[in-house]
């Protein structure tokens, strides 16, 4: 896999990997930035939940669930000094549709979290992420 940062001016960068679509990052105006992108950190916490759930949602069709919406969140704490890492993440599923089994939820953000999500076994060794569901019946 490889990566381009680049330098649009500012604090302003486009990015762009091999899938060939490109992510615009900035920094926040008190930093010298614009303020018209996302910043490093949010995209690491937006890569871990954007690769859990699509292990998750594709486990769950296959287990032939009856997923109408699905929504993974997550919170993040970080050091109060610098290098300002995470200290911990929470990420919660919220799944909407009917008679989910919890079962097959249970199963399948497990097998994400040990087996499939590259992003979540890089991060789970360094910092502790609590993961939690709900379901709701539509």
């Amino acid at each position: 896999m490889d990566a381009t940062m680049k330098w649009n001016g500012r604090m302003h960068f486009t990015a762009t990997s091999d899938s060939g679509h490109d992510v615009i990052l900035d920094a926040d105006p008190s930093v010298g930035g614009d303020d018209q992108g996302s910043r490093p950190m949010e995209l690491i916490l937006e890569g871990l939940i954007g690769c859990t759930a699509m292990d998750v949602i594709s486990i769950m069709r296959k287990k032939r669930q009856n997923v109408t919406g699905f929504e993974v969140t997550a919170h993040a704490e970080r050091a109060d000094k610098h290098p300002k890492v995470f200290t911990s993440i929470a990420i919660k599923y919220t799944f909407w549709g009917k008679e989910i089994d919890p079962k097959a939820v249970e199963r399948s953000i497990e097998l994400s979290e040990k087996i499939y999500c590259p992003a979540q076994a890089m991060l789970a060794p360094i910092i502790p992420i609590n993961l939690t569901y709900e379901i709701i019946e539509a």
